[in-house]
């Protein structure tokens, strides 16, 4: 429906709304992990959030484990969170809590690939064959099954010799950010840069292999 077409929100309008603590916001849209403990009992959510997302026209993506349910909304056809996503959450959250299923936010995370490159388009049709992606947009490749991590290409303006083109993103819940820092750092990371924290952490491992550990889209306007 065309009324439906201008109905984004913002991650901070999400996170401020009632009835959403389950959720957060990262890269590509909020998301859920739910404990099941079960099988039997993770299906039972599933069935639940169909029934709910049929009801709503309006249908999220579910992944559904032996003792967990991972939930992902996004508006497809805008390309973000709206406040569909938002009343379908509110909506799954009692579904869980009614089941007895816990949310556990911490585990909340995305991951993606992204590739410094000076000509995007002549190296982007590499990577959508190699991996068997689709292009999406004018910066990402992406796997049509929701499976592997996304594939952003970052534009450079000049070469960089003896530097990392390629590197991670994971992208977590401002509050688990910090937390995830502090448990690389421990594990024999170092901190590379940290002048846009707490939006984001460039760290890198003993051999210099680098990883952001971003924030900023779950604190954004």
């Amino acid at each position: 429906m065309e009324e439906t077409k201008n109905d984004r929100i913002s991650p901070r309008e999400f996170r401020a709304a009632e009835g959403v603590s389950d959720w957060r916001v990262v890269f590509d849209g909020a998301r859920a992990h739910f404990a099941t403990g079960s099988f039997e009992k993770g299906a039972a959510l599933v069935f639940a959030i169909a029934e709910l997302s049929d009801a709503a026209g309006h249908h999220p993506d579910v992944e559904l484990q032996y003792a967990t349910v991972a939930v992902r909304l996004i508006s497809h056809d805008i390309g973000d969170i709206s406040h569909r996503d938002l009343a379908l959450a509110r909506r799954i959250s009692i579904a869980a809590d009614e089941l007895g299923i816990v949310a556990d936010p911490s585990r909340v995370q995305t991951v993606q690939i992204a590739v410094d490159a000076l000509d995007i388009p002549a190296v982007m049709p590499f990577w959508e064959a190699v991996l068997g992606y689709r292009q999406e947009g004018g910066e990402d490749v992406v796997d049509p099954l929701g499976h592997g991590p996304n594939v952003w290409f970052q534009q450079m303006d000049v070469p960089r010799p003896q530097r990392n083109r390629i590197h991670i993103d994971v992208s977590v819940p401002r509050d688990e950010a910090e937390r995830r820092v502090a448990a690389a750092v421990a594990a024999g990371g170092k901190i590379v840069n940290d002048a846009y924290a707490p939006a984001y952490w460039t760290l890198a491992d003993l051999e210099g292999n680098e990883v952001d550990v971003a924030a900023w889209r779950d604190d954004s306007d």
